[in-house]
């Protein structure tokens, strides 16, 4: 007999890669693909392979974010183990619907290497928290620069971030309604937000805590525009100062377009946003959507040493 349980993750990922691919679809429909092709291939092999280095400084960031956060939180994580489980990590959500799998897998391995499972969520929930906080502050900065500089575009930015606004409350409220709904009884709900207040405090906002969270998440936030300006810069956009602000503005807010659960590692997504963004300021969407899929193909590569541990066994090294 077929257990229907376990048909709705399977369901889901057959929706989001129909999702991806008709989106993909639609794009490649409403665009100038020979002006599309020409844009890719302006993009060197230099700038790639500076922007695949630029990525392992990244992960080893984060990893030393993620372990600093587990430490708050009285975790054990070696360095080398954090990195290992960070690689994993990245390539999963580059593979899997929803951009979390792999980190909702990295924090089940470290639970199961410390025997602390509840805390090990709860340090990677913290961890992306912090990097949640940063984006969504340089995004709000970015919007307040392009309604400065293109004043005609203030109502296109206020409705995209009422949008991802409105997403994220939506995204809260379903996830508080799913814990009462699946706890036993309120009073553990309220045991349990209480236990997970007391570890944000300890891992992000404690006073000895915040300031080395933002600025680890700030660095990793560069680390991200970096590659697009890599790859920007080897194309020749974003020249000058005011280019390169204002694509950084824009890249800011293809970021947080990604933050949006709906299709796989952010394709399509991040593909259409960059559609709509670029001919806001004037320039031509194929511009806008080739740097998004140059940025995807090099996440996508930086990720690939996560194969090498796909079935290692989680555990202390």
């Amino acid at each position: 007999m077929t257990d229907k349980r376990g048909s709705k993750p399977g369901w889901l990922l057959v929706v989001r890669w129909v999702l991806t691919v008709a989106i993909i679809g639609v794009l490649m429909w409403s665009l100038d693909l020979s002006n599309l092709a020409a844009e890719l291939s302006r993009f060197s092999w230099l700038a790639l392979l500076a922007a695949l280095v630029v990525s392992v400084f990244q992960v080893v960031i984060s990893a030393w974010r993620w372990r600093f956060t587990a430490g708050r939180l009285g975790l054990h994580l070696p360095f080398r183990a954090a990195i290992r489980e960070y690689y994993l990590a990245m390539f999963l959500n580059q593979c899997l619907p929803g951009g979390v799998v792999g980190d909702v897998n990295r924090a089940w391995r470290h639970g199961r290497g410390s025997g602390v499972g509840k805390k090990s969520f709860h340090a990677v929930m913290i961890e992306r928290l912090s990097g949640q906080i940063v984006m969504a502050l340089v995004a709000i900065l970015a919007c307040i620069w392009l309604v400065i500089r293109f004043p005609g575009i203030s109502f296109q930015v206020e409705r995209l971030l009422s949008s991802a606004t409105g997403y994220g409350l939506i995204t809260i409220a379903a996830l508080l309604l799913a814990l009462y709904l699946g706890g036993r009884a309120w009073q553990s709900m309220r045991n349990y937000f209480y236990e997970l207040g007391s570890d944000i405090y300890q891992g992000l906002i404690h006073r000895s805590a915040l300031l080395v969270q933002l600025f680890s998440s700030l660095i990793v936030m560069a680390t991200y525009l970096s590659v697009f300006l890599l790859l920007a810069a080897s194309a020749g956009t974003g020249s000058g100062v005011v280019g390169a602000v204002t694509l950084l503005a824009l890249c800011s807010l293809l970021l947080l377009a990604m933050v949006i659960p709906l299709t796989i590692a952010g394709w399509g997504v991040r593909e259409g946003a960059a559609a709509l963004l670029w001919p806001l300021v004037g320039l031509p969407a194929e511009q806008g959507v080739a740097l998004s899929v140059g940025y995807g193909l090099t996440i996508l590569l930086s990720s690939l040493p996560g194969v090498l541990f796909v079935f290692s066994r989680p555990g202390r090294d």
